[in-house]
């Protein structure tokens, strides 16, 4: 019978001939994506273990609260380090190298054809590669620490076929708010989505990153791209392993299937206090604004920083406005360096952040003050998600951000792209 690439993946890494929807399977990933607490060390000894399984497949970055912002997360950064150095674990990157799903990927450990476990609910980036990769809590992921594997449930396929060209102004983030909008917070609860389509063949992997990793806010358990050239190019030099890259057999079965046509779309934006809550810019410009972020794991690679560029060039941010931005990872922070983006948003007047989680999520950098509004190329707003429940956030395009900085209220960025 003819099956998904989810399907397909899911049944090699089981062990089986095939799987079907609903099934549950254990299964053993290629590897381990750990954006690690030290919750996971002690419930890892908890089931037993003291060593973890298959140490090669592991994956450690330390992202969130890092630098360190207090005495407690100080010493849970050094316990991980001595953990790692003493089970001498080959991938472990420490805080100066940024977001955990962006080091993942650009190092090599993402490959087609993988399955890929990992704690952290956008751990769906990774199938910007052409893999499943799976979110999971801290006890799971101990679990396969401990084990090696685990039990899941195969999930039903949906499939997003995306046509059409971007107009000038107008990018994949604002696309894939679109989707969201559309399909909602909880139209693909615990599915497999395969994306497909015009759009998709010619979009980058940043911007392909940018839609898996936004697939959790549909509910879906991964998002999963085709693989092409593009992804080819990506990969050569960069892959530790060889892979074989997976695509759906003709005729394969799919749960629901959605058909979006981008030709005419403009800059869309989500708004408090659900990413489901999409409008057009256009709906909500002139809508103060108290602080812009650019950034996160979703926009916060040096081609994001390039479209805020354009807009910020010979321009100066609102005085009412502080705009920040963090690089996703420090690979990402060089190069936009050497392309000249930092310098531009410098002399904007941006503050530039180490690469990490920290303003994204609230933990230790850019909280906002009671009644202040944020504007964020992040992927979350829910009340709370910056730090402070008593605020607002509202999610665009890094171009839209940039505009929004300027002008101390929500804009259009093709205004300021006019002529440029």
């Amino acid at each position: 019978m003819a099956k998904t690439i989810a399907e397909k993946i899911l049944a090699r890494a089981a062990g089986l001939k095939a799987v079907e929807p609903g099934e549950i399977i254990d299964a053993t990933p290629d590897v381990i994506q750990s954006a690690l607490s030290e919750t996971t060390l002690i419930k890892m000894r908890e089931m037993g273990a003291e060593e973890p399984v298959g140490k090669e497949k592991i994956v450690v970055t330390v992202d969130h609260w890092s630098p360190a912002e207090s005495p407690r997360t100080a010493n849970m950064h050094r316990a991980l380090r001595l953990f790692a150095e003493e089970k001498n674990l080959r991938h472990f990157y420490d805080v100066a190298e940024g977001i955990c799903h962006q080091v993942f990927m650009e190092n090599g450990h993402a490959l087609p054809g993988q399955l890929i476990m990992g704690r952290d609910s956008h751990n769906t980036s990774h199938g910007a590669m052409n893999a499943v990769s799976l979110p999971f809590g801290l006890t799971e992921v101990a679990y396969l620490w401990a084990v090696g594997s685990v039990w899941l449930r195969v999930p039903e396929s949906v499939r997003i076929h995306v046509n059409g060209a971007l107009r000038r102004g107008v990018y994949a983030k604002d696309a894939i708010l679109h989707i969201i909008g559309k399909v909602t917070s909880r139209g693909c609860t615990y599915k497999s989505i395969e994306f497909s389509g015009g759009l998709i063949s010619r979009l980058s992997v940043s911007e392909r990153f940018s839609f898996t990793n936004m697939a959790v806010e549909m509910g879906a358990k991964t998002g999963i791209m085709p693989f092409d050239k593009t992804t080819e190019r990506y990969l050569k030099g960069r892959a530790k392993k060889k892979f074989r890259p997976v695509a759906p057999d003709p005729g394969a079965r799919y749960e629901t299937e959605y058909e979006f046509d981008v030709s005419r779309l403009g800059p869309m934006i989500s708004c408090p206090h659900t990413v489901d809550n999409v409008k057009p810019v256009a709906e909500v410009a002139g809508a103060p604004v108290h602080q812009a972020f650019l950034g996160s794991c979703t926009n916060g690679r040096s081609d994001d920083f390039g479209e805020a560029a354009r807009i910020l060039k010979g321009r100066k941010i609102h005085p009412g406005v502080r705009l920040l931005a963090g690089p996703a990872s420090r690979r990402e922070y060089i190069e936009a360096d050497r392309k000249g983006y930092i310098r531009t948003l410098l002399e904007a007047g941006a503050m530039i952040l180490n690469p990490g989680c920290g303003a994204c999520f609230g933990g230790n950098q850019g909280i906002l003050a009671d009644g202040e509004v944020c504007i964020s190329s992040s992927n979350r707003n829910f009340k709370g998600r910056m730090g402070n429940p008593g605020a607002e956030v509202y999610l665009a395009s890094p171009a839209t951000v940039a505009a929004s900085a300027v002008k101390g209220a929500i804009a259009d960025p093709r205004y300021l792209l006019r002529g440029r």
